[in-house]
């Protein structure tokens, strides 16, 4: 693995600057601007960090995209703003990236929150619509409602599809993906799997957040958890999917707040 890569970087500091800041960490073709709402409501009370990782928004993919690289430009990033530790808090495969961090570098995570996702391996749920955001004809697209329409056949799902094109951009006329949508698809069985910790545990505060309607993270998946993070404690989010704080922002503020600030 090489080295760390520049992160983009969203920084909400309406907060004084004391106390121990929170870093926010997207899912898989997701960006900073994802946790936006909620970046806002958290830097009332604490300095907040929100990163583009490694081939997402406006962030290079490096030569590899992996949680081990990812965990590296983290405490890049932390080191470069003078942060000693953070309560990290990250979603699907920012949770991913948060748990190996926790992990490897447990020194820097103050807590730990963990939204819908486990330590294992998935389905290959978003392979599909990987190849049929590749197969895109952008240079036929006159905007975004024909993007739209163009991806339907693949991607029924108007949410899922809605996310996917916050991705979509016009530089100079031409429409291009903001994401390093080739790295990613090389990257995907690393990305659906976790690395193998050895015997690493996490001996901080955990807190493991799922949506009730989720089956993200499931009754199966915590033996898994509790052996990696001995201190780990569930918290349901009801009526709520796999993007927890944006079907429910409120309930997902209120699960985490527990968390903060330690």
């Amino acid at each position: 693995m090489t080295g760390p890569v520049p992160l983009h970087l969203r920084e909400y500091a309406k907060a004084p600057a004391g106390g121990t800041p929170t870093l926010l960490l997207h899912g898989l073709l997701g960006s900073s601007t994802n946790w936006h709402g909620i970046a806002r409501r958290l830097a009332e009370g604490h300095r907040v960090l929100v990163p583009d990782l490694r081939g997402h928004g406006r962030s290079p993919a490096g030569d590899e995209i992996s949680y081990a690289a990812m965990a590296t430009d983290l405490v890049h990033l932390l080191d470069g703003h003078g942060i000693p530790r953070a309560t990290v808090i990250g979603h699907s495969m920012g949770g991913k990236a948060a748990m190996w961090l926790a992990l490897t570098a447990p020194d820097r995570v103050a807590a730990l929150a963990v939204v819908d996702i486990a330590p294992v391996t998935y389905p290959g749920r978003l392979a599909d619509l990987l190849a049929a955001m590749r197969a895109l004809p952008l240079g036929e697209i006159a905007d975004r409602r024909q993007a739209d329409g163009l991806l339907a056949p693949a991607v029924p799902d108007a949410a899922v599809r809605g996310y996917v094109l916050q991705n979509l951009e016009q530089v100079g006329g031409a429409w291009r993906w903001r994401i390093e949508l080739a790295a990613l698809s090389a990257a995907m069985v690393e990305i659906r799997g976790f690395p193998d910790p050895g015997a690493a545990q996490f001996p901080g505060p955990a807190l493991f957040v799922y949506g009730t309607e989720s089956d993200y993270l499931t009754g199966e998946h915590l033996a898994r958890v509790r052996t990696l993070f001995p201190l780990a404690r569930l918290r349901p989010v009801p009526g709520a999917g796999h993007w927890v704080y944006a079907d429910q922002p409120e309930g997902f503020l209120a699960a985490i707040a527990g968390i903060l600030g330690h």
